[in-house]
């Protein structure tokens, strides 16, 4: 991964590239490469579910968030794990899911979903309490990697939205995205 940022980075204008470094480490050491308060606003997407204990990580992100700071989190839903293989009509995956937090994701690895009560539990524990959390990936998440984009595709933008932010739809979306603001 940090070679593909990196091969992104070097095709930015110069304007860009000046302002992005890149660091390799452990999130729970976030105090090494910058001090508490660095940041208005740390992103954490698709990445909790490869960290077998996420807490320490969260805490260590929450660490470089000035006050009033935004944490953002972009979770597998844990609470939902039943519907991809529901729908996909695999009854027993299904059943299987509801008592588990680990799956096996697209890429073939066997990594595991938060449930939201946790991780707002966990944000609350690190002076991070849970703003706002929204379901995505409500209506598409059974879509195959490489489909096509549909002609009407801002009215799926638009039906995703809505879905991610009403309930009972957003809970059962297959990501959480889930916003924390720091005390």
């Amino acid at each position: 991964m940090i070679a593909a940022a990196r091969e992104a980075l070097a095709a930015q204008p110069e304007g860009i590239r000046e302002r992005v470094r890149l660091v390799q480490g452990d999130g729970r050491d976030t105090g090494v490469h910058f001090l508490p308060g660095s940041f208005d606003v740390v992103l954490c997407h698709g990445v909790l579910m490869y960290v077998e204990e996420p807490d320490p990580l969260v805490a260590g992100l929450a660490r470089m968030l000035a006050p009033g700071g935004l944490l953002s989190l972009l979770v597998r839903n844990g609470d939902a794990l039943a519907m991809r293989p529901g729908l996909a009509g695999d009854w027993a995956g299904a059943l299987a899911a509801f008592d588990t937090t680990a799956y096996r994701n697209r890429l073939g690895l066997d990594v595991r979903a938060d449930r939201l009560s946790a991780l707002t539990a966990t944000l609350a524990g690190i002076a991070a309490p849970l703003h706002a959390w929204y379901g995505v990936r409500v209506f598409t998440d059974t879509a195959a990697d490489d489909a096509p984009i549909p002609d009407d595709l801002e009215t799926l933008l638009a039906a995703e939205e809505r879905a991610g932010r009403t309930d009972p739809y957003r809970g059962m979306a297959a990501l959480l995205h889930l916003c924390g603001v720091r005390g």
